[in-house]
């Protein structure tokens, strides 16, 4: 190797060394030749088992920061020491190993101290590989490099190794999330994921979003399709394009923990969430019709006759999912503007309540309207039923189930803020509402589907 090109290669060393090539495949044998060879065959191949891989901080997906690139010159039959690549807090995004010269990576493995793997995916073209989200601060990490390349002897391979780290987050305010549903357990497919943040991150924002966002990573068996959605500056809901599939596993975890949300704001430690869901279970009330049919991934259990909202009170329209369920409560007329004395005002112990919004709708027993059931509509907003069907819809659902009304006259069912009302949003309004496919559709991201569900480690 000529000296020029020897001192180049050192200078960009000194920004970052740690790399360590550990052999070279196809090229032993034409380095071989060329040591017996003349000056200029031995310079050509000295080139051939050179490859220039750089690290950047803020990674291909999102551009959330502007840290420089380190870059690695990695050289056939040299073994470089020294300290590994260190990202300083400015690197606030998804780690990039990009590779600076001809070739592809045709495999790139990434673990951390603990010997986890760090998930990530490669270009389409090959030549970067992307983490699938943030890193933490005052973390290391080895990746394992298998560069190809193809020349005029055929293909041929270098395996290097690139040590890198993140510095430690500075003192400050830290951020963490409360995942839910509470307690994980078992839940009907409607159940969307919530995630109420520790310190608000205002609409204005969008560089502190879209980090947050990336660090959230929901990952499910089977995998689906999905995205966050920001209902206010503190909470997020995840839901998936379509229902949730039944049986399926949810895991959900922050991958914040030291990342840099803001300049005085970097993520904490939060508590990891895994549910599942249950079968497929709606309960489909037509109110013209005066009946509620229920299925089980889409089979008829049974339909019931039932009393929804008369006018003034009429049933909210669209779908809900279930909230909960009592098996004895008191509803008052009071609680929902109907003044006592009123002719409307009322004050009765109900029987197997299904929740379905926090302002009080529920599917229940209704014995005194026995004679309107499949026929009328005499309620004050609820879905009426016999005692007999009441309780057997009570012992049918369960938290997250499908309630769905239709051919109604009321106001629709609001998305948020009385209830989960999210799947009365078509898919391209919900992805609106994402940091981060909000800004797919100005042209600076991948479609939300390439990003949606990110794998844990």
């Amino acid at each position: 190797m000529s000296s020029r090109r020897s001192a180049r290669g050192w200078r960009a060393l000194s920004l970052a060394v740690g790399a360590v090539l550990v052999s070279t495949a196809a090229h032993s044998a034409h380095s071989a030749e060329s040591a017996a060879g003349s000056d200029r065959r031995a310079g050509a191949a000295a080139l051939e088992s050179t490859a220039v891989v750089s690290v950047d901080g803020c990674g291909a997906v999102g551009g959330l920061c502007s840290a420089p690139r380190r870059t690695l010159v990695l050289t056939g039959g040299t073994v470089l020491t020294g300290q590994p690549v260190t990202l300083g807090p400015e690197a606030s995004g998804p780690v990039e190993l990009a590779l600076r010269t001809p070739g592809v990576l045709a495999d790139v493995t990434v673990t951390d101290q603990r010997g986890r793997r760090l998930a990530g995916a490669p270009s389409a073209d090959g030549t970067r590989w992307t983490s699938a989200a943030p890193l933490p601060a005052g973390a290391r990490y080895t990746a394992r490099l298998v560069v190809e390349r193809t020349g005029t002897e055929g293909s041929g391979h270098l395996l290097a190794r690139v040590e890198f780290r993140t510095e430690a987050a500075p003192a400050g305010e830290r951020l963490t999330v409360a995942f839910g549903p509470e307690g994980g357990g078992t839940y009907g497919v409607g159940r969307p994921v919530t995630a109420e943040l520790s310190h608000a991150v205002p609409a204005g924002a969008s560089e502190a979003r879209r980090a947050v966002e990336h660090g959230l990573v929901v990952r499910t068996e089977p995998q689906v399709e999905g995205a966050w959605y920001w209902v206010d500056s503190d909470t997020l809901h995840y839901r998936p394009r379509h229902y949730w599939p039944a049986r399926t596993t949810v895991r959900v975890r922050s991958a914040l923990e030291g990342a840099r949300i803001t300049d005085a704001l970097h993520g904490g430690r939060s508590r990891p969430l895994t549910f599942t869901t249950g079968s497929r279970i709606e309960a489909v009330t037509d109110v013209s019709a005066h009946q509620m049919t229920v299925l089980r991934d889409g089979r008829v259990l049974r339909t019931l006759p039932v009393t929804t909202g008369k006018a003034g009170f009429r049933t909210r329209g669209g779908t809900k999912v279930v909230l909960g369920k009592e098996a004895l409560v008191r509803m008052r007329g009071d609680s929902i503007g109907i003044a006592r004395g009123s002719r409307d005002h009322y004050d009765l112990k109900v029987r197997w309540a299904t929740r379905v919004t926090w302002s009080g709708e529920y599917l229940h027993a209704a014995p005194w309207s026995l004679d309107a059931q499949g026929s009328a509509d005499v309620s004050h907003g609820c879905t009426g039923m016999s005692t007999e069907d009441a309780a057997w819809l009570f012992r049918t659902v369960r938290e997250g189930d499908l309630v769905r009304v239709v051919n109604g006259y009321g106001e629709p069912m609001p998305t948020f803020g009385n209830g989960f009302g999210d799947w009365n949003l078509s898919w391209s309004a919900w992805l609106r509402g994402s940091a981060l496919s909000a800004r797919a559709t100005d042209g600076h991201l991948p479609s939300p589907a390439a990003a949606v569900l990110r794998p844990a480690f």
